[in-house]
């Protein structure tokens, strides 16, 4: 180009092209780059598609994924569609040129700047709005496949009496196309008017008409389709007031109609709806009469109508027929609320009775005896003894129990079942010497071995176990031992190729093993192999040598986790459990369905009703919800996950259940019939504690049965805080075997205890029958205390202990030096009309912090004791002892005879050898001291029988059932309790233990 400007030219610069290599290189970058992240986005779909297949549940992956595609498509398909067919027809209509206003002089630049890039544009718009819109559909799948796969409840809401099915299934996918459709006429009124407004069809500061015809008739339509669609939603309005939360009477939870609903609510969105329809003929009436005069008063009158009929007379009703007699006229909506929500949460049959909560029996020894008919009472606190099991039974470091074990039944040595405190013995990471990448993923792959012991005995303060050692030996007889899958396994592992893994030690060193399992995915593919190593961010997959033929990649691992993954319609209870269950350690997992759209029932939040104690200090115990908002629940689903495999088998438990069905549906052969538990199985399953929980957060209101009485609130309840531990949240249930007054014989049971709101003393005593298989199982029995008396309740059991003279000052001394005191679960169990009360107390002592079972507080009435042993703590409280606890003595059991030198000398000694045990404990404690003072005081105790067998064998029954004399209950009975506590081998230990 010549210079135009005729100064000096300067050198010209010419573009430097880049090399034919170097464009061949910038485009093969390019290419691999492009693939790079092709692959990324393959590596996450393929890596779950392998693992569903490896599970043998690809048909939930394929249903899921597919449903998900095709409502990505269809919605975001239908609203870039609608988006943008009214950006075309506003175009087409737009008017032709005319004289140039200012307004249009400016616009006219925006209209040149993009008319070569119309097409680019229109499509960039459309395909915007249509990604978002599918990705949006595509989250409601579930809504979708309960729609379409929905089954009906058999069950009619009273107010409009239609099926419970609609609410459920119906209704939240017509708000969701109400929803969509709102929307999509939202953005094409602001994509038309933006458009007509660019091209002149609308005009803002330009003489003349504001709008041509077309731009008014345009506009018009698709302002009738969105007062036409809130006419649709004034109708689904009427239906939707069957399941709207609402606060009534202090509770934010209550959903269905009240009376201003009925009365005011329903008939005012029934003319509201009316109303809508005439706005939206009138809007549609545009495109002939070309005038929105009309429209636009209709569509005031619309918005008017809405204060006025559908805020301001609802109020006036509320305040002024309602609130004066508001007991007469909610009563049958109360009623309904009642009914409706004690069917959805399966409380329906929960029965109160009355109990005097005092015992009107004389008969001291007859209460002793009772005891253990009327309960197989726990003193191993489950969540106390981890500590005890890991100090005991770990013996790796690279081994480990969770915080909470778990209580199981299992056969006894008599066998009859018996409650066992069980925990498996899973791979622990943090306890592995040396980490790398071969270690933490070849080298320690799984546990080994179930640990259990007898939740009713101790011994030396420990638990008496019944399963124990590695390998495990014990009462549990043969089983495969090795778990790969468990609760504290949250990390990958790759087993069976080259590399050998650590099976356990012994004494003879390190046993090497391969997996021989068919879990996992095969990582023979080098695809698989660049798909995890993309996935788990860990290259080394791609290359190492480590993995070879054989070799399979095992992930998701938690029970929890597996069961979430393959049914994620389901919410999972928050304590898995494991059992020994035909040869294989089995994790028992509980599943529930829910729902939000029960009509009438109120809403509970499963996190925050589910939360305890236990909770509060492991995260891993709280629920897994689809829906934190729930209004019906059903424990639908038994699951298990075998330990050395992985398999997860879901079994169907309610046969009723309408939602599960539907899930059934749309995922079939996914949920094995009820007939496939087998028998081994059914004799661990029992009734879940999540669920419990909901039940008794629920029954703290829905107790009583009729509407006078839940108005007058007169009858509510509180769960109590756990006066065990200052964490201020709610004591959690408890399983134990026992016998409520309306039952011949102990149940496996699931128990709490409820006080009167905003007091401590107790309300009523709560039970399940939690043993499966069982006709009683999920019976709920409810013991309603006497309001005209006061029974204490847990904090002031507690509290009454902790003020104790006595007691605390043996607490004092427990505490001395560097030991701790913990309490354990606080049992409540009816006993002849009254409540007995059994606490364990723990000492943690010593650089292990091991607890050691010390002491047991029971109460019952207004006595409280405090002993070495449930059985000592039971015959001071009573004042006698039971058969099973009496000593050996002659004839019919006789005080000792003091008079006889031999006797009482063999008594001093006794007692001193009791005082210098006290001593030891006090001293550091001395394990060691303490142990020489138990010989000693078993020798004399010895040495007292002996001489008492050569007394008069004739004394009469009266003197026999005294054998707490005072110088026996000075020395004989606590020292006896001392030797049975240290190791229960002599006279003492055998009547104690």
């Amino acid at each position: 180009m010549p210079d135009r400007g005729g100064g000096p030219t300067g050198p010209r610069i010419r573009a430097v092209r880049p090399s034919r290599k170097v464009r061949a290189l910038l485009v093969t970058l390019g290419v691999l780059a492009a693939l790079g992240m092709v692959f990324t986005m393959f590596a996450g779909f393929w890596t779950d598609w392998l693992w569903y297949r490896s599970v043998h549940y690809s048909s939930v992956f394929t249903t899921t994924l597919s449903t998900k595609i095709g409502l990505f498509f269809v919605f975001g398909l239908l609203m870039a569609a609608a988006v943008g067919l009214n950006i075309w027809l506003a175009h087409r209509l737009r008017p032709p040129l005319s004289a140039m206003s200012m307004e249009q002089q400016s616009l006219d630049r925006y209209r040149m700047g993009i008319a070569p890039y119309k097409k680019w544009v229109l499509l960039a718009v459309t395909c915007l709005v249509g990604l978002i819109a599918g990705a949006s559909a595509a989250g409601q799948w579930r809504t979708w496949l309960m729609w379409v796969n929905g089954v009906p409840f058999h069950r009619k809401d009273p107010q409009f009496h239609l099926d419970v099915s609609f609410y459920a299934f119906d209704l939240p996918w017509y708000r969701f196309l109400l929803g969509f459709g709102f929307a999509a006429t939202i953005l094409c009124l602001i994509a038309a008017a933006l458009t007509h407004y660019l091209y002149g069809g609308l005009r803002v500061t330009s003489p003349g008409a504001r709008a041509t015809a077309a731009a008014t008739g345009h506009l018009s339509v698709l302002l009738g389709i969105f007062v036409a669609l809130k006419a649709v939603a004034y109708w689904l309005d009427r239906y939707g007031l069957a399941v709207k939360s609402s606060d009534f009477k202090a509770t934010d939870n209550w959903t269905g109609l009240r009376y201003v609903d009925a009365n005011a609510y329903l008939p005012a969105k029934t003319i509201l709806f009316c109303i809508a329809v005439i706005c939206a003929l009138l809007f549609f009436a545009t495109l002939w009469r070309r005038t929105w005069q009309l429209p636009v008063i209709g569509f005031g009158l619309m918005v008017l109508s809405a204060i006025l009929i559908g805020g301001l007379y609802p109020a006036i009703v509320q305040k002024f027929q309602v609130q004066p007699n508001e007991q007469a006229k909610e009563a049958p909506y109360v009623q309904k609320n009642l009914d409706a929500t004690r069917e959805a949460y399966d409380i329906d049959d929960a029965k109160v009775t009355g109990y005097n909560g005092e015992s009107t029996t004389k008969n001291k020894r007859k209460l002793r005896d009772d005891v253990s008919d009327a309960a197989n009472i726990r003193i191993i606190d489950p969540n106390i003894v981890s500590p005890t099991f890991q100090q005991r039974q770990e013996m790796k470091n690279y081994y480990g129990f969770p915080d909470n074990l778990d209580v199981d039944r299992y056969p006894g040595e008599d066998g009859k079942e018996q409650d066992t405190v069980i925990g498996l013995r899973e791979l622990d990471l943090a306890g592995v010497t040396k980490h790398n990448w071969i270690n933490d993923h070849f080298r320690y792959t799984h546990g080994f071995g179930v640990v259990a012991a007898k939740g009713t005995e101790a011994k030396g303060g420990e638990p008496v176990f019944t399963e124990y050692d590695l390998p495990s030996k014990g009462d549990l007889g043969s089983y495969e031992q090795r778990i790969y899958y468990g609760e504290k396994t949250t990390t990958y592992s790759i087993v069976g190729g080259p590399q050998e893994e650590i099976d356990y030690s012994d004494n003879d060193g390190e046993k090497p093993t391969r997996y021989r399992g068919r879990s996992g995915v095969n990582l023979d593919n080098p695809v698989n192999r660049a798909a995890y190593a993309l996935t788990l961010n860990e290259p080394q997959i791609l290359y190492s040598g480590a993995i070879g033929k054989g070799s399979r990649i095992l992930y998701n691992r938690t029970p929890k986790e597996r069961v979430e993954a393959v049914a994620p319609w389901l919410t999972i209870d928050g304590d898995a459990y494991p059992a020994v269950v035909g040869g294989r350690i089995q994790w028992i997992v509980d599943a529930y369905t829910t729902t939000n759209g029960y009509p009438y029932s109120s809403r509970t939040t499963l996190g925050d009703t589910t939360a305890d104690s236990l909770t509060a200090t492991n995260n891993s115990r709280a629920v897994v919800a689809q829906q934190n908002q729930v209004n019906y629940i059903r424990n639908s689903v038994k699951a298990t996950v075998d330990a050395y495999t992985g398999d997860v088998r879901l079994y169907q438990w309610d046969t009723k259940d309408p939602v599960l069905k539907t899930w059934m549906k749309a995922f079939p052969d996914t949920v094995q019939p009820k007939s496939a538990i087998s028998d081994d199985l059914m004799d661990h399953l029992r009734y879940p504690q999540d669920l419990f929980k909901v039940q008794r957060e629920l029954l703290t209101r829905y107790h009583v049965t009729d509407a006078e009485t839940y108005l007058t609130a007169s009858e509510v309840w509180q769960v109590p805080n756990d006066p065990t531990n200052k964490s201020g949240n709610a004591v959690p249930p408890y399983y134990l075997s026992m016998k409520m007054p309306d039952q011949k014989k102990q149940a496996f049971s699931l128990s709490t205890t409820f006080t009167p709101s905003g007091r401590d003393n107790l309300a009523a005593f709560m039970t399940v029958d939690a043993e499966a298989g069982t006709k009683d199982y999920g019976k709920i029995r409810i013991l309603k205390l006497p309001t005209r008396t006061t029974v204490d309740g847990p904090k002031q059991v507690q509290s009454k202990f902790n003020s104790n003279e006595r007691i605390a000052s043996t607490i004092k001394l427990l505490r001395g030096g560097d030991s701790d005191i913990e309490y354990g679960n606080l049992l409540t169990v009816p006993l002849d009309g009254g409540l007995l009360y059994v606490e364990p107390v723990y000492v943690r002592g010593g650089g292990l912090k091991m607890p050691l079972l010390r002491k047991v507080l029971v109460t019952y009435g207004n006595k409280t004791e405090f002993e070495d042993t449930l059985d000592q703590a039971l015959d001071k409280l009573f004042g006698t002892k039971s058969p099973a606890t009496k000593p050996p003595g002659p004839g019919t059991g006789n005080p000792p005879d003091t008079s006889d030198p031999t006797v009482r000398q063999a008594l001093q000694d006794a007692q001193k050898a009791f005082d210098a045990g006290q001593r030891a404990l006090q001293d550091g404690p001395d394990w060691d001291a303490y142990a020489k003072a138990q010989k000693q005081l078993q020798e004399a105790l010895k040495q007292a029988e002996e001489a008492q067998s050569k007394t008069d064998d004739k004394a009469d029954d009266k003197a026999g059932g005294k054998t707490d004399g005072k110088a026996d209950g000075k020395a004989g009975d606590k020292a006896d309790g001392k030797a049975g506590e240290k190791d229960g081998e002599e006279t003492g230990g055998k009547n104690t233990s």
